[in-house]
Order: structure tokens, then C-alpha cells, then sequence
């Protein structure tokens, strides 16, 4: 083996016998290096550092003894690199329990006997390396799992906020700002003291803090103006559906993740003062948690452009909180606020531009947790890795997904606890090619299909995708796997096994079939949404141009006095009715809209008897809904067999409706040329100019 291949070991002795000795037992397998004393060692250490394999450290040294190389060792943490060995004469227990105190691994006495240097000094090096291996692979599991905990997270976020418009980043700000308020008000309070568990389970459980919102009709969580008394007070309660939300999960309920995320759901809109929702807690009643949370949502709407209003600078947005004029906190959570504003602006710029975990962060919390005294070397990785497995199986739940892993030495399938619960079977399988219940879920063809695609994965496309059978009990289902082959870093490159999910084709395409609903209907009257109706004229008019269509625009007459006189939920109710009537009084192939508040939308081709026919739907969506009068106005714009566009049968069929609205409500018109001044922009279109009353 070439010299500059061998570990390095540091000899540090003001003895040159001492150093030859030692030099003579251990030049064949390992690079000697000498220090004469104290400075020397540690100005060896200072400049190489980690490469140095061993210390073998004298104490009686001039200059500077071992002891005070120790503390140099301990202040700059090369300790947590670098194992010691003392080497000396000196055997009492005082001095030898000092020297363990500072970390030194191991003692040789003098005079030397070979066999024993040999021994420990290779023991020591093996040692080390096997807990930096240990440590590199808490690092890579960790780095792993809060993959997948990231990944959830998103996915999770992108729910909440696809209904109400916000960016995709605001769950990720709320989450960076959490975690930077609970470090500073560590290192601030002692009545706060944070562990790195704890941290990482609150800021983690932040993302859920606005799960409720999905519970919220969409014209209220997206009206661009200032909601109403009764509006406000439905949007107020998304803190205690989210709390419900969470505390209705059949799984973790004692985890602290789930315990985290109820607390932030329920009271992040709690008020230091009082004056907050849904129960008004006040100063420290609040879990500090939710209070955290409440200013991180502050700052981050106040500096994000919403519906309703233009995004503040940081520099305005620090100053509106700081003068209380955005709710009310403590002046310690304030201060702490303060302390990290300027860290905070450029992390929050930092994460947005970058993707993913950083892996170096990851590392370096697994380096400082793993210097922890008090726990030995498995229970630090024991609780390492069952915080990771508790997110990890949390988000899992809420996928509604089997995950799985395989490892082929030793060979072993572990499923997620909801994957097992589904499938059945124990979540640690060992040598599953053979094991008799497995191979009756997923039949020996099934087994071997998929193993057949995995072993022709290669390290550069380890992704592979297989619809097989699974029998549960009785039933046969089909679902989509998706696996990611697992490979080594040798050369040539060896499969080690894989990672991957099953899902329920028949659920994923319930799931995304409901995904889809939701995005093209309106949540309360289950209509089609303007958008969707709008994106289907325009497809009906290309598609058949020329046709004869007609465009209604109906608004419920006097619909505030329903909810002024009966509440909000009557209001609702109404507007349902009105729903299902209309859906009644058409035909399957016509488009049927809410297009906001009390206004609906029809779209339809029609033939002779036009006329009676809007007579006749005008007429259906009359009359009484328990105690409240049913009245509609009516604007009707047509085609009469021209080629129109979307634009101006709808400003068309909008300025009818006006006319209908202004000539005293309760009755329909045709539009017609003198209803609309303002047309000049928009392209003509031969409408209907008969104007019809009732």
C-alpha cells in the first residue's frame, strides 16, 4: 500500500525513545506523524484536521500537556473526529478518569507491549469509523424520510391552497419562520427550551394550520372584497374544522406530531389580549405553538399578494406588527421577531429559490444531535429514527397509499402501518419470496412479473411502474405500484433492493375524479363553476359554430333579505334549491353554472318554441321555499344562427339582465340593441331584438 494511502496516526510525546518505539510497531500498516509537544500536536490537528485516523497523546509534555490538548480537542470539536489514546506511566484513577471526562477513547501504559498497541490502536481506528459510518447513515435515513415528510407536506399544501388561490409557498414560509422564531426563543427564555425533535415536529405540523379552509365555500375563501359579518364568521370557524379534521384521524392520535398540528389548527388565531377565536384565550393560555404560527401567518400574508389585497414590504410589514396594528403578542415573542428579521428575509429568499431539503443542514442536525453525552450511540439513533418514522407514517396515513420497502441482504419488506392494516399482513416481513401469505396477496405470477422489472432497472433509470391483482380476502383489486430500485455505489453497481407504493386504482381514480369535481364545480350548489362553463361555451361554439344558442344570466331577486331575516345556513339552502330547479328545467346536454353569489348561468341550443320554453324555466324557478318568496330576473342573449363569441353573448345576455333588474325585478328580457351603449370594443353580434316582458 502506497504512504500517502495508510491512516495517518499522531504520535504526540516530548520523549524522541518514546515516539521511535511506537514508530518501529506501527510504520508497515499506518503513516507515522510526530509532535514533541503539546503546540505541535494541536497546530497538526488545526491544520490537517480529520485526516488523522489516531492521536496517541501523552499528558507530560512542555509546552503544552495532553490535558490542555484535550481541551483545545474540545473546544473545536476535532474530538468528535480525531479517537485519543493516552499513552503514559501514570495509572492512578484520578488522572484516568479525568482523561476519560475529556474524551480520550482508550489507555496504553508504558513500557509498550506490542501485541496491546497494536490491538487497541486498530480497535480505536475500526471504532471510529464504524460511528461515522453510523452517523452517515442516521444522516442519509433522515435526509430520506424528510424527503418523503417534504414531499407529504407539499402535497398537503398544494390541498389546502388550491381552493383559495394562495402560492404554494406559504405553508413552506410558514414552516421557515416557525422554526427560526422556536430557535431564537430558545436561546432567549429559559422557559423555552426546545429540543431539535421538538422543533422539527412544530414546524412541521405548521403546514396543517389552515387544513380547515377546505371546509370554506370557495366564493367566501376567494371574494376579492371585504366579507360581511355573516361571511366572517363562517370563514372563522376553519380553526375548529381543522382541529376536528385532525382529531377525526383514526391513527397517531397520541403522536406528537398530530398533538402539534391540533393545537396550531384550533388556536393560531388566538390573541395574546383575548380578543381572538374560537375561544378566546388570552397571554400564555395560548400554547405557545399557535402563537408562533399566528405571527408567522401575520407576516407572511402582510408580505404576499392576496384576492383582496397588494403585498406590503418586509420593511412595512415588520413595522405594522412590531405597532400591534396586525393582532396582538407577547413582546418576548415580539423580540424574538425582531432578533430574526433580517435572517428571516433572506432564508424565506434562500428557500424559495432552492427545491428539496438541504442535505448539508440535514447532516450537520444529525452531527450535533449525535454528540449528545447523555444518550449512548443506538438510543440516539432509536429516537433519531422513530421521530422520522412518526412523520413519516403520519403523512403515509393521510396518502392513503401502501408504502413499502425491500432490502435483499438481509432479505426483508417492510410496509407502512396503513399498508399493513389494508393489506392485512405484519408490517416486518422477513424473506418475503417466500413467505405464504404474501405470495397469496400478490400470487407467484404477480410476484414474478414485478420482480422481473425491477432487476432490469439500471442505476440511471431505477423507476419503474406495474399494475398487478392483489386478493384481499375474498376480493381481487387492481393497483398501480410505482418502485424505486434501490442501487450500491460499487463498481460494477449492485441492486440492494427498492422503495415504492401501491395505490387502489379504483380509489386514485375516486380521488382524482373528486379532485377534478372540485375544480370545475361549485362546492355548495354542485353546478359547474364560471370558469368550467366558461371553457365549454367557448368549446361548444368552435366546435359548432353557427348553431342557434342562447345565453341566460338569472340572478335571485331580494336573496340578501333571506339571509338578513333566516341566517346564512337558510341562505345557503335557498341558493341549493334554486340549484336543483334549474337543473330540472333543462335538458342533460345544456351547461348549467353558478356564476357567484345569487348568479346562475344557462347555455343551451334550441329550436323553434324558444320563447315557450323560456317561459316555461322562468315560470319553474318561481315560487315559495319554506316562507321565502322565490323571484328571478332574467337577461337573455342568442346567436340566431350567426357566428358569435363567448364575450359578447355574455355582455350581451349581462345588459338584458340589467334592463330586467332596473325595470323592476321579477321578470325576464331579450336583449336588444338599445340596452347596451358600450359595445363599440366587442365584436357584433345579431341578437335577439324582440324585448320580451312577462
Amino acid at each position: 500500500m502506497e504512504g500517502s494511502n495508510k491512516p495517518k496516526i499522531l504520535i504526540a510525546d516530548d520523549s524522541e525513545m518514546n515516539r521511535a518505539i511506537l514508530q518501529d510497531m506501527l510504520e508497515n500498516e499506518y503513516e507515522i506523524l510526530e509532535a514533541e509537544n503539546g503546540k505541535e500536536a494541536v497546530a497538526k490537528l488545526q491544520q490537517m484536521g480529520s485526516e488523522i485516523a489516531l492521536l496517541l497523546l501523552d499528558i507530560v509534555m512542555p509546552e503544552m500537556d495532553g490535558f490542555e490538548v484535550l481541551t483545545m480537542m474540545n473546544k473545536y470539536h476535532w474530538i468528535d473526529d480525531v479517537p485519543v489514546i493516552i499513552i503514559s506511566s501514570e495509572s492512578s484513577s484520578t488522572y484516568l478518569e479525568r482523561a476519560y471526562e475529556a474524551g480520550v477513547t482508550d489507555y496504553i501504559s508504558r513500557p509498550f507491549d506490542d501485541l496491546i498497541v497494536h490491538r487497541r490502536v486498530i480497535n480505536t481506528i475500526l471504532l471510529y469509523a464504524k460511528q461515522k459510518r453510523l452517523m452517515g447513515l442516521v444522516a442519509d435515513q433522515i435526509l430520506e424520510k424528510e424527503k418523503q415528510s417534504s414531499l407529504m407536506i407539499d402535497i398537503l399544501s398544494h390541498i389546502v391552497e388550491f381552493r383559495n388561490g394562495e402560492s404554494g409557498l406559504h405553508t413552506r414560509n410558514i414552516h421557515t419562520i416557525t422554526e427560526l422564531l422556536l430557535r431564537r426563543l430558545g436561546q432567549m427564555s429559559d422557559k423555552y427550551q426546545f429540543s431539535h425533535e421538538e422543533i422539527s415536529v412544530i414546524s412541521t405540523a405548521s403546514a396543517l394550520h389552515d387544513i380547515g379552509k377546505i371546509a370554506i365555500p370557495s366564493e367566501i375563501l376567494n371574494k376579492p372584497g371585504k366579507l360581511t359579518d355573516e361571511e366572517y364568521a363562517i370563514m372563522k370557524t376553519h380553526s375548529a374544522v381543522g382541529d376536528a379534521m385532525l382529531e377525526q384521524i383514526p391513527f397517531y392520535q397520541d403522536e406528537a406530531l398530530v398533538k402539534a398540528a391540533r393545537e396550531i389548527c384550533r388556536w393560531h388565531h388566538e390573541r395574546y389580549d383575548g380578543r381572538g377565536y374560537p375561544d378566546g384565550l388570552r397571554g400564555e393560555q395560548i400554547p405557545i405553538s399557535a402563537q408562533i404560527v399566528a405571527l408567522a401567518d401575520v407576516y407572511d400574508a402582510l408580505t404576499s399578494e392576496r384576492a383582496y389585497k397588494k403585498a406590503f414590504s418586509h420593511e412595512k410589514a415588520m413595522e405594522m406588527i412590531l405597532n400591534g396594528e396586525c393582532g396582538a403578542f407577547s413582546e418576548e415573542l415580539l423580540g424574538c421577531f425582531r432578533d430574526v428579521a433580517d435572517e428571516m428575509r433572506m432564508e424565506l429568499k434562500s428557500r424559495a429559490d432552492r427545491k428539496g431539503i438541504d442535505q448539508i443542514e440535514v447532516r450537520n442536525i444529525t452531527d450535533e444531535i449525535l454528540q449528545h453525552k447523555d444518550l449512548t450511540t443506538s438510543e440516539r439513533t432509536f429516537r433519531l429514527l422513530e421521530h422520522e418514522r412518526a412523520k413519516y407514517a403520519f403523512f403515509a396515513s393521510m396518502s392513503n397509499e401502501i408504502q413499502f420497502e425491500y432490502s435483499v441482504d438481509p432479505p426483508m419488506v417492510t410496509v407502512s402501518e396503513w399498508g399493513a392494516q389494508q393489506l392485512g399482513i405484519k408490517e416486518i416481513i422477513m424473506d418475503p419470496l417466500h413467505d405464504e401469505e404474501l405470495l397469496r396477496i400478490i400470487g407467484e405470477e404477480g410476484q414474478g412479473e414485478l420482480s422481473k422489472k425491477l432487476h432490469a432497472t439500471t442505476p440511471e433509470n431505477p423507476v419503474i411502474e406495474h399494475t398487478c391483482k392483489l386478493h384481499l380476502g375474498d376480493e381481487v383489486r387492481w393497483y398501480r405500484v410505482i418502485c424505486r430500485a434501490t442501487w450500491s455505489s460499487d463498481e460494477p453497481a449492485e441492486y440492494m433492493g427498492t422503495i415504492g407504493k401501491a395505490v387502489d386504482v379504483h380509489t386514485e381514480h375516486t380521488r382524482m375524479s373528486d379532485l377534478e369535481r372540485r375544480a370545475s364545480h361549485d362546492g355548495l350548489t354542485g353546478l359547474l363553476n364560471r370558469s368550467k362553463a366558461e371553457k365549454m361555451i367557448r368549446e361548444r361554439l368552435t366546435e359548432r359554430p353557427g348553431g342557434n344558442y342562447a345565453l341566460f344570466i338569472i340572478d335571485l331577486d331580494y336573496f340578501k333579505t333571506a339571509n338578513d331575516q333566516y341566517g346564512h345556513i337558510f341562505g345557503d339552502r335557498v341558493l341549493q334549491h334554486l340549484a336543483e330547479k334549474l337543473q330540472q328545467s333543462v335538458r342533460s346536454g345544456d351547461i348549467v353554472a353558478r356564476v357567484g353569489g345569487d348568479e346562475f348561468l344557462i347555455f343551451l341550443e334550441y329550436k323553434d318554441g324558444f320563447e315557450m320554453a323560456v317561459d316555461r324555466i322562468f315560470h319553474t324557478l318561481r315560487g315559495e321555499y319554506e316562507g321565502f318568496r322565490m323571484s328571478v330576473s332574467m337577461g337573455i342573449a342568442r346567436t340566431n344562427g350567426d357566428l358569435g363569441d363567448y364575450e359578447t353573448l355574455f355582455h350581451c345576455a349581462d345588459q338584458a339582465l340589467y334592463a330586467a333588474k332596473r325595470g323592476g325585478r321579477g321578470q325576464y328580457k331579450f336583449y336588444e340593441d338599445s340596452m347596451n351603449d358600450t359595445l363599440s370594443a366587442i365584436s357584433p353580434i345579431d341578437c335577439d331584438q324582440k324585448a320580451t316582458s312577462e
